[in-house]
Protein backbone atom coordinates (compact mmCIF):
# COMPACT_ATOMS: atom_id res chain seq x y z
CA UNK A 1 0.00 0.00 0.00
CA UNK A 2 1.25 3.42 -1.07
CA UNK A 3 0.93 5.92 1.98
CA UNK A 4 -0.13 9.38 0.63
CA UNK A 5 2.97 11.65 1.22
CA UNK A 6 2.53 14.69 4.13
CA UNK A 7 1.97 18.16 3.06
CA UNK A 8 4.80 20.59 3.49
CA UNK A 9 3.71 24.01 5.28
CA UNK A 10 3.94 26.90 3.73
CA UNK A 11 6.36 29.69 4.40
CA UNK A 12 5.55 33.47 4.21
CA UNK A 13 6.05 34.66 0.84
CA UNK A 14 4.32 31.75 -0.29
CA UNK A 15 7.26 28.91 -1.59
CA UNK A 16 7.73 25.18 0.00
CA UNK A 17 10.40 24.47 2.14
CA UNK A 18 12.03 21.30 2.53
CA UNK A 19 9.83 18.26 3.87
CA UNK A 20 12.73 17.82 6.61
CA UNK A 21 15.19 20.18 8.24
CA UNK A 22 15.05 24.18 8.01
CA UNK A 23 12.30 25.31 6.60
CA UNK A 24 13.64 28.31 4.34
CA UNK A 25 13.07 30.09 1.54
CA UNK A 26 14.64 28.93 -2.12
CA UNK A 27 18.13 31.35 -2.15
CA UNK A 28 19.47 32.75 -4.84
CA UNK A 29 22.24 30.73 -7.27
CA UNK A 30 25.66 30.95 -6.30
CA UNK A 31 24.66 31.11 -2.33
CA UNK A 32 24.74 28.25 0.63
CA UNK A 33 22.38 25.93 0.50
CA UNK A 34 19.27 26.62 3.27
CA UNK A 35 19.80 23.22 4.48
CA UNK A 36 21.58 20.24 5.39
CA UNK A 37 21.49 17.80 2.65
CA UNK A 38 21.33 15.10 4.97
CA UNK A 39 18.35 16.66 6.12
CA UNK A 40 16.36 15.92 3.29
CA UNK A 41 14.43 13.02 3.15
CA UNK A 42 12.70 12.89 -0.10
CA UNK A 43 11.19 9.43 -0.38
CA UNK A 44 8.41 8.95 1.87
CA UNK A 45 8.13 4.94 3.32
CA UNK A 46 4.89 2.80 2.37
CA UNK A 47 6.15 2.42 -1.24
CA UNK A 48 5.43 -0.77 -3.38
CA UNK A 49 9.13 -1.51 -3.68
CA UNK A 50 9.77 -5.35 -3.46
CA UNK A 51 11.24 -6.68 -0.22
CA UNK A 52 15.42 -5.63 -0.81
CA UNK A 53 14.92 -3.37 -3.55
CA UNK A 54 18.56 -1.87 -4.63
CA UNK A 55 16.77 0.77 -6.95
CA UNK A 56 14.53 1.76 -4.03
CA UNK A 57 17.54 1.99 -1.52
CA UNK A 58 19.37 3.85 -4.34
CA UNK A 59 16.61 6.06 -4.58
CA UNK A 60 16.77 7.39 -1.13
CA UNK A 61 20.33 7.85 -1.19
CA UNK A 62 20.49 9.74 -4.53
CA UNK A 63 17.69 12.11 -2.94
CA UNK A 64 19.47 12.93 -0.13
CA UNK A 65 22.72 13.78 -1.60
CA UNK A 66 20.67 16.02 -4.21
CA UNK A 67 18.43 17.77 -1.68
CA UNK A 68 14.70 19.05 -2.47
CA UNK A 69 15.79 21.73 -4.86
CA UNK A 70 15.30 18.65 -7.38
CA UNK A 71 12.99 17.42 -10.28
CA UNK A 72 12.74 13.87 -11.58
CA UNK A 73 12.32 12.66 -14.91
CA UNK A 74 11.38 8.85 -14.67
CA UNK A 75 10.27 6.84 -17.93
CA UNK A 76 8.78 2.93 -18.52
CA UNK A 77 10.25 0.85 -15.65
CA UNK A 78 10.02 -0.25 -12.29
CA UNK A 79 10.09 2.99 -11.10
CA UNK A 80 7.23 4.44 -12.64
CA UNK A 81 5.34 2.09 -10.36
CA UNK A 82 7.01 2.35 -7.55
CA UNK A 83 6.90 6.61 -7.48
CA UNK A 84 3.07 6.00 -7.25
CA UNK A 85 0.17 7.98 -8.55
CA UNK A 86 -0.53 10.97 -7.42
CA UNK A 87 -1.34 12.39 -5.09
CA UNK A 88 -0.46 9.50 -3.18
CA UNK A 89 3.22 9.52 -4.46
CA UNK A 90 6.27 8.17 -2.65
CA UNK A 91 8.44 11.36 -3.63
CA UNK A 92 8.35 14.70 -2.19
CA UNK A 93 10.04 16.32 -5.45
CA UNK A 94 8.62 17.16 -8.90
CA UNK A 95 8.12 13.76 -10.46
CA UNK A 96 7.21 13.75 -14.22
CA UNK A 97 7.17 10.03 -15.91
CA UNK A 98 7.60 10.26 -19.97
CA UNK A 99 7.54 7.22 -22.63
CA UNK A 100 10.18 4.73 -22.66
CA UNK A 101 12.71 6.27 -24.83
CA UNK A 102 12.58 9.96 -23.85
CA UNK A 103 13.80 10.01 -20.26
CA UNK A 104 17.16 12.14 -21.79
CA UNK A 105 15.18 14.49 -24.29
CA UNK A 106 12.72 15.45 -21.39
CA UNK A 107 15.13 15.79 -19.00
CA UNK A 108 16.91 18.30 -21.37
CA UNK A 109 13.61 20.04 -21.96
CA UNK A 110 12.87 20.71 -18.02
CA UNK A 111 15.97 21.56 -17.30
CA UNK A 112 15.61 24.30 -20.22
CA UNK A 113 12.20 25.58 -19.15
CA UNK A 114 13.54 25.97 -15.13
CA UNK A 115 16.33 28.35 -16.44
CA UNK A 116 14.03 29.89 -18.88
CA UNK A 117 12.19 30.51 -15.37
CA UNK A 118 14.52 32.22 -13.83
CA UNK A 119 15.15 28.78 -11.94
CA UNK A 120 19.25 28.13 -11.50
CA UNK A 121 19.31 26.26 -8.29
CA UNK A 122 16.64 23.47 -9.15
CA UNK A 123 18.64 20.39 -10.81
CA UNK A 124 16.71 17.79 -13.38
CA UNK A 125 18.03 14.05 -12.42
CA UNK A 126 16.84 11.39 -15.07
CA UNK A 127 16.22 8.05 -13.18
CA UNK A 128 16.15 5.12 -15.76
CA UNK A 129 16.63 1.59 -15.72
CA UNK A 130 19.14 -0.34 -17.91
CA UNK A 131 16.36 -1.46 -21.09
CA UNK A 132 15.69 2.39 -21.22
CA UNK A 133 19.87 3.59 -20.77
CA UNK A 134 21.31 0.35 -22.36
CA UNK A 135 18.93 0.23 -25.45
CA UNK A 136 15.96 1.89 -25.79
CA UNK A 137 16.66 5.14 -25.06
CA UNK A 138 20.50 5.09 -25.44
CA UNK A 139 19.57 7.54 -28.95
CA UNK A 140 18.37 10.57 -26.77
CA UNK A 141 20.92 10.45 -24.35
CA UNK A 142 24.00 10.32 -26.87
CA UNK A 143 22.16 13.61 -27.81
CA UNK A 144 21.88 15.24 -24.77
CA UNK A 145 25.10 13.77 -23.32
CA UNK A 146 26.50 15.32 -27.28
CA UNK A 147 24.94 18.76 -26.67
CA UNK A 148 26.16 18.66 -22.75
CA UNK A 149 22.84 19.39 -21.84
CA UNK A 150 22.85 20.33 -18.06
CA UNK A 151 21.26 17.54 -15.92
CA UNK A 152 22.17 14.22 -14.14
CA UNK A 153 21.69 10.98 -15.72
CA UNK A 154 21.57 8.28 -13.31
CA UNK A 155 20.95 4.76 -14.60
CA UNK A 156 19.89 2.35 -11.64
CA UNK A 157 21.30 -1.09 -12.89
CA UNK A 158 19.12 -3.83 -12.10
CA UNK A 159 20.38 -6.15 -15.19
CA UNK A 160 17.34 -6.70 -16.89
CA UNK A 161 13.62 -5.38 -17.96
CA UNK A 162 12.83 -6.20 -14.60
CA UNK A 163 9.06 -4.49 -14.53
CA UNK A 164 8.03 -6.35 -18.01
CA UNK A 165 8.91 -9.95 -16.64
CA UNK A 166 12.59 -10.47 -16.23
CA UNK A 167 13.41 -10.28 -20.08
CA UNK A 168 17.53 -9.73 -21.18
CA UNK A 169 18.72 -6.37 -21.65
CA UNK A 170 22.09 -5.73 -23.48
CA UNK A 171 22.98 -5.00 -19.79
CA UNK A 172 22.19 -8.36 -18.59
CA UNK A 173 25.34 -10.37 -17.32
CA UNK A 174 26.60 -13.38 -19.49
CA UNK A 175 25.27 -16.52 -18.25
CA UNK A 176 22.60 -15.07 -16.40
CA UNK A 177 18.97 -16.70 -16.38
CA UNK A 178 16.37 -14.74 -17.90
CA UNK A 179 12.96 -15.24 -19.50
CA UNK A 180 14.69 -15.00 -22.96
CA UNK A 181 17.80 -16.63 -22.14
CA UNK A 182 16.63 -19.63 -20.30
CA UNK A 183 19.90 -21.56 -20.81
CA UNK A 184 21.94 -18.00 -19.85
CA UNK A 185 22.63 -15.09 -21.86
CA UNK A 186 25.55 -15.89 -24.22
CA UNK A 187 26.91 -12.62 -24.84
CA UNK A 188 28.78 -10.05 -22.44
CA UNK A 189 27.50 -7.01 -20.84
CA UNK A 190 27.42 -3.99 -22.57
CA UNK A 191 29.94 -1.58 -20.87
CA UNK A 192 28.18 1.79 -20.47
CA UNK A 193 30.61 3.76 -19.34
CA UNK A 194 33.21 3.59 -22.08
CA UNK A 195 29.87 4.82 -24.42
CA UNK A 196 29.28 7.33 -21.94
CA UNK A 197 32.52 8.73 -21.40
CA UNK A 198 33.40 9.11 -25.13
CA UNK A 199 31.20 11.78 -25.40
CA UNK A 200 33.92 13.90 -23.07
CA UNK A 201 30.98 15.26 -21.09
CA UNK A 202 32.25 16.68 -18.23
CA UNK A 203 31.97 14.09 -15.15
CA UNK A 204 30.78 10.49 -15.09
CA UNK A 205 30.78 7.73 -12.44
CA UNK A 206 30.09 3.96 -11.02
CA UNK A 207 28.33 4.21 -7.49
CA UNK A 208 27.09 1.32 -4.91
CA UNK A 209 24.44 1.38 -2.49
CA UNK A 210 27.29 -0.74 -0.51
CA UNK A 211 29.05 2.51 0.11
CA UNK A 212 26.92 5.05 0.73
CA UNK A 213 29.62 7.60 1.45
CA UNK A 214 31.58 7.35 -1.52
CA UNK A 215 27.70 7.24 -3.71
CA UNK A 216 27.22 10.81 -1.49
CA UNK A 217 30.52 12.40 -2.32
CA UNK A 218 30.13 11.66 -6.24
CA UNK A 219 26.59 13.09 -6.18
CA UNK A 220 26.75 16.22 -4.74
CA UNK A 221 29.73 16.71 -6.57
CA UNK A 222 28.30 16.03 -9.99
CA UNK A 223 25.19 18.32 -8.37
CA UNK A 224 27.57 21.00 -8.82
CA UNK A 225 28.54 20.92 -11.44
CA UNK A 226 26.96 22.30 -15.50
CA UNK A 227 26.85 20.05 -17.84
CA UNK A 228 25.96 16.70 -18.74
CA UNK A 229 26.81 14.03 -15.81
CA UNK A 230 26.03 10.70 -15.71
CA UNK A 231 26.18 7.78 -12.62
CA UNK A 232 25.72 4.21 -12.80
CA UNK A 233 24.74 2.23 -9.70
CA UNK A 234 24.44 -1.79 -9.68
CA UNK A 235 21.03 -2.06 -8.09
CA UNK A 236 20.38 -6.07 -7.06
CA UNK A 237 17.36 -7.33 -7.77
CA UNK A 238 15.81 -10.05 -5.24
CA UNK A 239 13.27 -11.23 -8.03
CA UNK A 240 15.44 -10.97 -10.81
CA UNK A 241 18.50 -12.09 -9.80
CA UNK A 242 16.35 -14.92 -7.20
CA UNK A 243 18.63 -13.78 -4.12
CA UNK A 244 17.40 -13.49 -0.66
CA UNK A 245 16.07 -9.58 0.07
CA UNK A 246 18.03 -9.59 3.03
CA UNK A 247 21.67 -9.90 1.02
CA UNK A 248 20.85 -6.76 -1.47
CA UNK A 249 23.62 -4.87 0.17
CA UNK A 250 26.05 -7.50 0.27
CA UNK A 251 25.68 -7.89 -3.25
CA UNK A 252 26.05 -5.28 -4.08
CA UNK A 253 29.56 -4.81 -2.15
CA UNK A 254 30.54 -8.33 -3.72
CA UNK A 255 29.59 -6.98 -6.96
CA UNK A 256 32.69 -4.14 -6.02
CA UNK A 257 34.93 -6.56 -3.71
CA UNK A 258 35.12 -9.26 -7.33
CA UNK A 259 36.07 -6.29 -9.64
CA UNK A 260 32.93 -7.00 -11.23
CA UNK A 261 31.61 -3.45 -10.75
CA UNK A 262 33.99 -1.10 -9.78
CA UNK A 263 34.27 1.74 -8.33
CA UNK A 264 35.52 5.06 -10.24
CA UNK A 265 35.09 9.03 -11.97
CA UNK A 266 35.51 9.93 -15.01
CA UNK A 267 36.28 13.94 -16.02
CA UNK A 268 35.60 14.80 -19.41
CA UNK A 269 36.14 11.54 -20.38
CA UNK A 270 39.73 11.87 -20.25
CA UNK A 271 40.85 11.46 -16.71
CA UNK A 272 40.09 8.73 -14.25
CA UNK A 273 40.13 7.89 -10.84
CA UNK A 274 39.49 4.80 -8.62
CA UNK A 275 37.29 5.22 -5.89
CA UNK A 276 37.54 2.13 -3.84
CA UNK A 277 40.15 -0.77 -4.05
CA UNK A 278 38.70 -4.18 -4.46
CA UNK A 279 39.30 -7.20 -1.83
CA UNK A 280 40.10 -8.81 -4.94
CA UNK A 281 37.46 -11.94 -4.28
CA UNK A 282 36.92 -14.64 -7.12
CA UNK A 283 33.48 -14.07 -8.91
CA UNK A 284 31.80 -17.22 -7.43
CA UNK A 285 31.47 -15.41 -4.39
CA UNK A 286 28.74 -13.38 -5.64
CA UNK A 287 27.26 -15.64 -8.61
CA UNK A 288 26.65 -18.57 -5.93
CA UNK A 289 24.28 -15.80 -4.30
CA UNK A 290 22.09 -15.85 -7.00
CA UNK A 291 19.48 -18.17 -8.76
CA UNK A 292 20.11 -16.60 -12.20
CA UNK A 293 23.42 -17.90 -12.20
CA UNK A 294 22.53 -21.55 -10.90
CA UNK A 295 23.19 -22.97 -14.58
CA UNK A 296 26.77 -22.25 -14.85
CA UNK A 297 29.10 -24.92 -14.62
CA UNK A 298 32.96 -24.51 -13.67
CA UNK A 299 34.15 -23.89 -17.22
CA UNK A 300 31.62 -20.90 -17.22
CA UNK A 301 32.70 -19.68 -13.92
CA UNK A 302 36.16 -19.40 -15.10
CA UNK A 303 35.79 -17.80 -18.29
CA UNK A 304 33.65 -15.41 -16.51
CA UNK A 305 36.09 -14.44 -14.03
CA UNK A 306 38.93 -14.33 -17.03
CA UNK A 307 36.45 -11.80 -18.41
CA UNK A 308 36.02 -9.76 -15.33
CA UNK A 309 40.42 -9.62 -14.91
CA UNK A 310 40.83 -8.20 -18.29
CA UNK A 311 37.93 -5.36 -18.06
CA UNK A 312 39.78 -4.54 -14.43
CA UNK A 313 43.02 -4.88 -16.01
CA UNK A 314 42.01 -2.01 -18.82
CA UNK A 315 40.10 -0.12 -15.93
CA UNK A 316 43.17 0.25 -14.01
CA UNK A 317 45.78 0.94 -16.45
CA UNK A 318 43.49 4.07 -18.00
CA UNK A 319 43.51 5.50 -14.00
CA UNK A 320 47.16 5.17 -14.29
CA UNK A 321 47.85 6.97 -17.86
CA UNK A 322 45.22 9.16 -17.88
CA UNK A 323 44.90 10.25 -13.76
CA UNK A 324 42.00 12.25 -12.27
Amino acid sequence: MIRKAKKTKKKPGGKLGPRRGPATERMPSGAALPYRLDDCEGYTPGSVACPGCGGALAMRHFLRAMGPDTAVVIPACCWAILAGQFPYCSLTVPTVNCVFAAAAAVASGAGAGLRARGDTRTRVMAWVGDGGTYDIGLQSLSGALERNDDLLYVCYDNEAYMNTGIQRSSSTPPGAWTTTTPQGKPRPKKNIMEIVTAHRIPYAATVSVAFPEDLRNKVEKAREIRGAKFIHVLSPCPPGWKSLSNETVKLARLAVDTKIAPLYEVEDGLRWRLTAEPRGLPVEEFLSRQGRFSRLAEPDIRRIQAEVDRNWAVLKRQAEVNPL
